[in-house]
């Protein structure tokens, strides 16, 4: 075999590996799977079990990847009027839609099987995370800003997720680390919706409001006051014994900057603001869940 065929070979494969990774949304995936690994080390009463650490992440890993994937096959005529997205491999046409249903079938099975090894429950609440995401969240996206409600429950569901699968049911530190992630989506998906705007309108997608055919001048104040309502939840936590007072003063000063940015972008209205509204949910998030874990080691 030539030099050139096997460079040839090595560049196919290289392809097909990309190309899922990006049908199953390979970041976004990879993001939400390390939140339902901080809610189960953090729910955790005795020492991390290696194995099943491992099996939660490869369960958690399949079914936010088949929720993805059908994701892609739903709006893969609307992927293509996008920059962004329209070299996904089902927008391109590399990719079959056949194909793609029937891994993010296996992916589906082989996810709820791995949750299913920690209880019945974590396995549902899976199943439940990739219906609701995929055939209720993905179709409203193009009639109403109110997808961003809907989509946040399957978005937070994976925090119960982790919390189901070490304790075997749903406690108030469940509770309480799905509200986190479930109020963060809000001002985190109206900094992507701004960002995207045009792309959106384009695909017919509405995940902020508009006024008169353009973004909503207050998207901003609405994503500082969503972010506000973390100081009554941390403080919440403090009360109910989930975090101590530590904990406590970091999520509430870190809620505080996260607000100021969302002001920032109502005062601004410019991409620079939105993108540091963005950075400004990514880090919050880091923050918030890392403190409730880390609270709990010291």
């Amino acid at each position: 075999m030539s030099r050139q065929e096997v460079d040839s070979i090595k560049s196919s494969q290289s392809n097909w590996l990309m190309d899922y990774a990006i049908l199953f949304k390979y970041k976004l995936t990879l993001f939400v799977v390390f939140s339902a690994m901080m809610s189960y080390m953090a729910s955790l009463s005795g020492p991390i079990n290696w194995f099943k650490f491992v099996l939660l992440f490869i369960g958690g890993f399949c079914i936010t990847a088949a929720a993805n994937t059908l994701n892609e096959v739903l709006e893969k005529d609307y992927d293509k009027l996008m920059k962004r997205t329209a070299d996904r491999p089902l927008a391109a046409g590399r990719m079959s839609v056949s194909h793609a249903v029937f891994v993010a079938g296996v992916l589906w099975v082989l996810g709820m099987v791995c949750l299913a090894y920690f209880n019945v429950l974590a396995s549902l609440l899976g199943a439940l995370a990739v219906i609701s995401y995929a055939f209720v969240y993905t179709p409203l996206k193009r009639y109403s800003p109110i997808a961003v409600l809907v989509g946040a429950f399957p978005g937070a569901i994976p925090l119960l997720i982790g919390n189901v699968a070490a304790v075997g049911h749903i406690d108030q530190m469940g509770i309480f680390l799905f509200a986190i992630q479930f109020i963060w989506q809000f001002p985190h998906f109206w900094a992507i919706g701004w960002l995207g705007y045009d792309e959106y309108q384009l695909a017919g997608y509405k995940l902020i409001a508009s006024k008169d055919g353009e973004r909503d001048p207050n998207t901003g104040i609405h994503a500082a006051i969503y972010a506000c309502l973390f100081i009554p939840l941390a403080i919440f936590g403090f009360y109910a014994g989930l975090i101590g007072f530590y904990a406590l003063v970091l999520m509430i000063v870190s809620a505080i900057g996260f607000a100021y940015f969302g002001y920032n972008l109502f005062r601004n209205g410019t991409r620079k603001s939105a993108l540091q509204l963005m950075f400004a949910s990514l880090v919050y998030l880091a923050i918030a869940l890392g403190v409730v874990y880390f609270d709990k080691l010291f």
